[in-house]
C-alpha cells in the first residue's frame, strides 16, 4: 500500500512537469497575440491599484468616490505633462549623448586594454587581454546598435505613446469607479474556500510586495541624482533613473542596475566608477538591510529558487511586466495554496476529533441505526 501511494505520487509528478510547461507555453502566445491589450489592461490595473490609496484618504475626508477619482487623475494627468515637460525632454538628450559617445570610450578602453596586455607579455603572463578585449567591445557594440534602435523607435512612436497612456488613464478610471464590482463578481465565480484565500492573498501580496519595490525604487532614484551630481558623473540623471527601474525587478534588480552603469562609467573614467559603485552598493544594503525588512517583510514565504523560476517565467510570458509582477503572482499562488491546504487539514482535525455523544434514552437509538 505505502509503495503504491509513493509511486502515485511519482507518476503524478512525473505528469504534472509537462502539463505545467504546456500550460506556461500556451499563456506566453496568448500573451503575444494580445501583447498591446493585455500590457494596457495590466498597467491600468497597476495604476488602479495605486491610486486608490489617495482615493481612499479623499473618501475619508467625506468625498464622494466619483470626485476622488476624478481629482486623484487629474493630478496624476498633471503630474505626467510636467514630467513629460521638464524631465523627458532631459532624459532623451542624455541617452543620446550617452549613445553618441560610448563608441569612443569602447576604443579607449581598448587601447587601455592593449596596453596592459603588452605590459603582460613583457613579463611573461599568460594573459590575452588583446582578445578578451575584442570579443567584449564587439558584443557591446552590436548590443548598443540594438538599443539605439530600439531607443529610436521609442521616439518614432511617441504619438502612440501618448495614445497609450490615455487610454491607461481612461481604463484606470473606470476601474477606480467599477473595479471592486467586477473583481467580486469574478471572485464570486469560484467556490468560497478558493475565492476567498485567493483575493486575500492577491491583496496582501500586492500590497506588501509591490508597493514597497515600487517606494524603494523610487527612494533609490530620488537619493542616487544629488549623490552622483556630488560625484560629477556624467549623466547622471539617466544612470539615476536606469538604476532605479532595475530596482523594480525583485533581488537581482539592484545588482543589474549598478553593474551595468559601472562598467558605462568606468569606460570613460575608471576611478569614477569605482566610487558610483562604491556610493550605489552603499545605499543599495541601506535599501535591503534596513528598509526593505521593515516595509516588505518575509511575507512570501517563497524559497529563492522558486523566486528565480517565477522571474524566469515572467521574462519569458511577459517580458519586462512579467518580470515586475512574477513574485506577488508566485506568493498569491503560494498563499492561496497555503489558505486552502490549511482549511482542509483543519476540517480534518475536526473531524477526527468529533466524537458522537451516546444517545442517552432507548428512543435515541434509532438515530444511529442504518
Amino acid at each position: 500500500m505505502y509503495r503504491s501511494t509513493n509511486l502515485q505520487r511519482l507518476l503524478l509528478l512525473g505528469l504534472s512537469g509537462p502539463v505545467i510547461a504546456l500550460n506556461i507555453w500556451l499563456v506566453s502566445q496568448i500573451f503575444r497575440y494580445f501583447e498591446n491589450l493585455i500590457t494596457l489592461l495590466a498597467v491600468a490595473a497597476i495604476l488602479a491599484f495605486l491610486l486608490n490609496y489617495p482615493v481612499r484618504f479623499f473618501e475619508r475626508a467625506r468625498i464622494s468616490r466619483a470626485q476622488a477619482v476624478t481629482i486623484v487623475l487629474l493630478a496624476t494627468f498633471a503630474i505626467l505633462v510636467i514630467a513629460g515637460v521638464t524631465l523627458l525632454p532631459m532624459v532623451i538628450d542624455q541617452t543620446t549623448q550617452l549613445l553618441s559617445k560610448i563608441p569612443a570610450s569602447l576604443e579607449a578602453s581598448r587601447q587601455n586594454l592593449n596596453a596592459l596586455d603588452s605590459w603582460a607579455k613583457a613579463r611573461n603572463l599568460p594573459l590575452d587581454l588583446n582578445g578578451i578585449g575584442g570579443r567584449i567591445s564587439t558584443q557591446l557594440e552590436s548590443q548598443l546598435q540594438l538599443y539605439a534602435t530600439q531607443a529610436l523607435g521609442l521616439a518614432l512612436g511617441t504619438l502612440s505613446g501618448f495614445v497609450n497612456t490615455f487610454l491607461v488613464l481612461v481604463l484606470a478610471f473606470y476601474m477606480l469607479l467599477y473595479g471592486d464590482r467586477l473583481w467580486f463578481g469574478l471572485i464570486n465565480l469560484l467556490p468560497p474556500k478558493i475565492g476567498i484565500p485567493l483575493s486575500e492573498s492577491l491583496w496582501l501580496n500586492f500590497h506588501n510586495f509591490f508597493i514597497s519595490q515600487l517606494l524603494l525604487a523610487v527612494f533609490m532614484t530620488a537619493v542616487l541624482i544629488p549623490v552622483f551630481l556630488s560625484l560629477q558623473v556624467p549623466f547622471a540623471l539617466v544612470f539615476a533613473i536606469l538604476i532605479g527601474i532595475a530596482e523594480l525587478i525583485p533581488f537581482i534588480g539592484a545588482t543589474l542596475g549598478i553593474g551595468l552603469v559601472t562598467l558605462l562609467v568606468a569606460l570613460q573614467d575608471f576611478g569614477l566608477g569605482f566610487w558610483v559603485a562604491v556610493s550605489a552598493t552603499i545605499l543599495q544594503q541601506i535599501r535591503d538591510n534596513i528598509l526593505a525588512p521593515r516595509m516588505m517583510g518575509n511575507f512570501t514565504g517563497l524559497n529563492p529558487i522558486w523566486i528565480f523560476i517565477a522571474l524566469l517565467m515572467g521574462l519569458q510570458i511577459a517580458g519586462f511586466l512579467g518580470v515586475i509582477v512574477a513574485v506577488p503572482i508566485a506568493g498569491t499562488i503560494k498563499g492561496t495554496i497555503d489558505a486552502i491546504l490549511a482549511d482542509r487539514r483543519t476540517q480534518a482535525e475536526a473531524g477526527l476529533l468529533s466524537v458522537p455523544t451516546p444517545p442517552n434514552s432507548a428512543g435515541d437509538d434509532r438515530l444511529w441505526d442504518d
